[in-house]
């Protein structure tokens, strides 16, 4: 389960991530964004930091085609976070209806070109949405949530075969999750 106060405390952070994981601009890099996202005492920021490092030393044609090499052309960097389990199954399709509900639920309308698996875009939608208060918050989330670390579990171990810059931004992220996660009580 999900903590949505913890999470709702990192939103700020999604926004981040969503802009990294999409096609690069100059913007995309400028300091402030990183800054203003990320504190010391933020679960990814370690990794984040070595993402944005790794980055700097890089032009923004090196950044972008290597962002291209990365998510367009290897079928295992997929962004899409149904597509590794599911792949073009029928369970995929019920998913990605369920995801959209979802989105629609919370106000979010969904951009026509896009799948509601696409991880910027799941990014972004933790970013703008608002659950606080929301009943039914807590379930919504948590079909959400499975999906998001389903599917960056198999990115992750993608990106770090190919030895990807990625890398440590997608394990920044998986660990604002795990930063997330209710502690259950123990029982005795």
């Amino acid at each position: 389960m999900i903590d949505l106060i913890k999470l709702h405390h990192y939103k700020q952070s999604f926004g981040y991530f969503a802009l990294q994981l999409m096609y690069p601009e100059k913007l995309d890099f400028h300091p402030a964004l990183l800054e203003e996202a990320f504190d010391p005492h933020h679960p990814g920021y370690a990794h984040v930091q070595t993402y944005w490092q790794q980055m700097q030393s890089f032009s923004l044609e090196e950044i972008q085609e290597n962002y291209a090499a990365t998510f367009d052309f290897q079928k295992d960097c997929a962004l899409y976070m149904t597509y590794f389990k599911f792949e073009e199954a029928k369970e995929r399709g019920q998913m990605l209806a369920k995801l959209k509900l979802l989105y629609e639920m919370f106000g979010l309308i969904m951009p026509e070109s896009e799948l509601p698996d696409y991880l910027p875009l799941m990014c972004e939608f933790l970013y703008a949405a608002e659950w606080l208060d929301i009943p039914g918050a807590p379930e919504n989330f948590r079909m959400l949530i499975a999906v998001l670390e389903d599917g960056t579990y198999h990115l992750l171990t993608a990106l770090e075969r190919n030895e990807s810059p990625y890398y440590h931004l997608v394990r920044g992220l998986r660990n604002t999750f795990k930063a997330c996660a209710e502690q259950e009580a123990l029982s005795q």
